[in-house]
């Protein structure tokens, strides 16, 4: 069982926001912050104090809240170092490699160019757990805005190195969309084709899709198959590298 309660939930119209909760110690952070009221809401619903934002990229949607929360609370916000001056806010900025304490939790940062120049993800080794934001969605991958293809499948095969039983939290409810996509680029995977189905009945239900699983997104997300000798022959790429055929998807992902 995970020392973290963690608090899932919307802000915006698709990002999620998520928060956690150290009972022992009171440390609270919330990984990004989207949108001020969705987590004031949150953390009131918790009784919590916020004491940290995580912030994993520079986007707007992504730090929007962090002076005003940082106001209220006197929150420490942790970002990534290559970003660090568009990040609002920022205390300590961390890159690839970094490790930092919080209340007796290792936080392992791992830098994941792609999405944006300086985007990182926060891995917790030791309660099996990854904040992925706009890198790794359920079923999909971030829109390449700031580095190229190849970057970016660079960055995904960090997290490919990660643990099976890695739970995965993302940055956006995207996973519907990324369903319908998934299955024209690799229409024999039967897997995929039982998760879609999945999928459809959680967000007909209002459910949530996240967290995901490393050893499921291993299985059923294209981006992260490239190498899949049915994706490949789906595309006409038998001979393409791993980098070639990941940024065909993308690119088709693109446009779909």
């Amino acid at each position: 069982m995970s020392a973290f309660e963690i608090e899932l939930f919307l802000c915006r119209s698709d990002n999620f926001g998520v928060i956690l909760h150290d009972q022992k110690t009171g440390l609270t952070v919330s990984i990004d912050a989207p949108e001020e009221a969705a987590i004031l809401a949150a953390l009131e619903r918790r009784g919590w104090t916020l004491t940290h934002i995580l912030t994993t990229h520079h986007h707007a949607d992504h730090v929007e809240a962090n002076l005003a929360l940082k106001q209220r609370f006197g929150a420490t916000i942790i970002g990534p170092k290559n970003e660090a001056a568009k990040i609002p806010g920022i205390d300590r900025a961390v890159g690839d490699g970094d490790r930092f304490d919080l209340s007796g939790h290792t936080v392992a940062v791992i830098e994941t160019p792609g999405h944006t120049a300086g985007h990182i993800c926060y891995h917790v080794p030791d309660e099996k757990l990854l904040f992925a934001a706009d890198t790794l969605f359920a079923l999909g991958c971030g829109r390449l805005f700031e580095r190229p293809a190849p970057v970016m499948w660079a960055s995904l095969q960090k997290l490919l190195a990660l643990p099976d039983d890695t739970v995965i939290y993302f940055g956006h409810e995207y996973t519907m969309s990324n369903a319908r996509f998934a299955i024209t680029v690799d229409p024999e995977n039967i897997e995929l084709a039982d998760r879609v189905k999945e999928i459809t009945a959680v967000r007909e239900d209002g459910r949530f899709t996240a967290p995901t699983t490393m050893a499921v997104e291993r299985r059923t997300n294209p981006f992260l198959r490239p190498d899949a000798t049915g994706i490949r022959d789906t595309l006409g790429m038998a001979d393409a590298t791993d980098a070639e055929v990941f940024a065909e998807i993308r690119k088709r992902k693109d446009s779909f």
